[in-house]
């Protein structure tokens, strides 16, 4: 057991991590996977619709379609700067910093989101990793809304918030170990 998993009182908090059975589960495509302007045009159709990533966070935000809320991480997958100001459309809204560690999706994390859509938008600002934000995303919206991911390589996958999207993601995180980090570290 690493420090990071160590039981400590008040100083921490719950994470659920992925274990490498649940990986496959996770790599499947629940949603359609559109690029360039098909993608374009799919966003642009959006009524209430989040993001999950950097790029197409900032993709959103170019087209001048905000998101309800948008989850960042400030790194992509070829490592290309994020412009400063980028976001700052959705963080005029609210904005939250929460720490994620990579291959957790902690409560912190999901408590940020319910959050964020509750007080009516804004930035998720992940200190980590914010890949798993998605399930979350899912999970706190309400049915009819869309959620938006990139795919590195292929383009953006769209998932259709729905009775049958929130037992996917309820079977999912029930499969997920749980973890224990500590505040902090």
């Amino acid at each position: 057991m690493t420090p990071a998993d160590t039981p400590s009182a008040s100083s921490e908090d719950g994470a659920l991590g992925v274990p490498d059975s649940l990986r496959p589960a996770l790599a499947r495509r629940y949603g359609p996977v559109l690029s360039g302007e098909a993608a374009d045009r799919r966003i642009l159709s959006l009524d209430l619709f989040a993001t999950c990533g950097d790029r197409v966070t900032e993709r959103a935000i170019a087209l001048g379609h905000l998101p309800l809320i948008g989850i960042v991480d400030y790194a992509t997958q070829r490592n290309e700067p994020i412009p400063a100001g980028t976001f700052e459309p959705l963080a005029a809204r609210r904005r939250i910093r929460v720490r994620n560690p990579p291959g957790l999706l902690t409560d912190a994390l999901r408590r940020a989101i319910r959050e964020t859509i509750a007080a009516g938008g804004g930035l998720v600002e992940v200190d980590g990793e914010e890949d798993l934000g998605s399930l979350a995303l899912v999970e706190a919206l309400p049915a009819g809304a869309t959620v938006i991911y990139g795919i590195p390589g292929e383009g953006v996958s769209f998932v259709g918030v729905d009775v049958a999207a929130k037992d996917r993601v309820r079977a999912l995180l029930a499969q997920m170990e749980p973890r224990r980090i500590v505040r902090g570290d």
